[in-house]
């Protein structure tokens, strides 16, 4: 018999984003159990600069409960990441102190560099490939938006962030239902102020990752090259959200930020040269491996 050491036990993550928390436990590359709740912090501190109670209430709630659903699951070491409402929101800190209290486990406030690797390190070790193969990876968030390049044997070597995700940009300039040619338009060279002066290096391949990206692929399949952004873009210009729904399966919770999605892809799809690919992997994939690393080397 092994020693216990040799053992790989569950890991879980718990990631608390501008749209959603989500849970994850995997016991190495296998994914064991998923969950995820619709939070929409971002909306509220877009509107006020800060997390109101009833929703600090209702995320500590659930983030709880993801907590128990992970050491039901096996989880022997869990850790909570918060990304974009912890830096942007002024009582991110009340947040933190109130999830370390609730789950009993770590709770780690990630940089936007931190947040970009990990994603970078998720996404490519989901793909695998060539080690020295260079790889943009972007992730789309509610509140901000992240993009990293580097190749599987160092990582990512440049990252850089913008505070723009789906729900930020919807919330300023797309709230119309559909958001039309004009609004979109806007929300465009808005994309486009905010990435001045983030020049990329180039890459062979360019990858998508986060909710917005996931439920994109249901409208145009997993590549998002300039037409399909094109032709996304459009789409979602001129068809009202329940139709999206009924034509294509999206999520009901997640059509109304999509445009806004389709119009930052866009953006950067152009920056980069290449097609974007969508795929799973992302941070908490990556904070996976880094908490199996951690128990290798403990």
């Amino acid at each position: 018999m092994w020693p216990r050491h040799h053992v790989i036990v569950p890991v879980a993550v718990i990631d608390v984003g501008s749209n959603t928390a989500r849970l994850h436990v995997a016991r190495g590359s296998e994914a064991l159990y998923r969950e995820r709740a619709m939070l929409r912090l971002g909306e509220s501190i877009e509107l006020t600069g800060a997390i109101p109670e009833g929703k600090l209430v209702e995320t500590t709630e659930c983030v709880a409960g993801f907590a128990r659903q992970a050491r039901l699951h096996g989880a022997e070491r869990i850790e909570v990441l918060v990304t974009s409402p912890g830096r942007q929101a002024a009582n991110g800190e009340d947040l933190l102190g109130r999830l370390a209290g609730a789950t009993g486990a770590p709770v780690r406030l990630l940089s936007a560099d931190e947040e970009g690797r990990l994603g970078f390190l998720g996404a490519v070790s989901a793909v695998g490939g060539s080690t020295r193969r260079t790889v943009a990876v972007c992730d789309v968030g509610g509140g901000s938006t992240q993009i990293a390049v580097g190749n599987r044997r160092e990582g990512a070597t440049w990252v850089r962030s913008i505070d723009l995700g789906s729900m930020r940009l919807t919330s300023r300039m797309l709230s119309d239902d559909p958001p039309g040619g004009d609004a979109v338009s806007a929300a465009r060279a808005e994309v486009e102020r905010q990435l001045v002066g983030v020049l990329p290096p180039p890459a062979e391949v360019a990858l998508a990752v986060g909710g917005s990206a996931r439920a994109l692929r249901n409208i145009v399949g997993v590549k998002l090259g300039a037409s399909e952004l094109d032709n996304l873009v459009g789409i979602l210009a001129r068809t009202p959200a329940e139709e999206i729904v009924d034509l294509y399966g999206v999520d009901r919770q997640r059509v109304r930020t999509l445009a806004a999605g389709a119009i930052i892809f866009e953006v950067l799809c152009e920056r980069l040269g290449v097609p974007l690919r969508v795929t799973r992997g992302g941070v908490r994939e990556g904070a996976v491996i880094e908490l199996e690393g951690q128990r290798a080397a403990a």
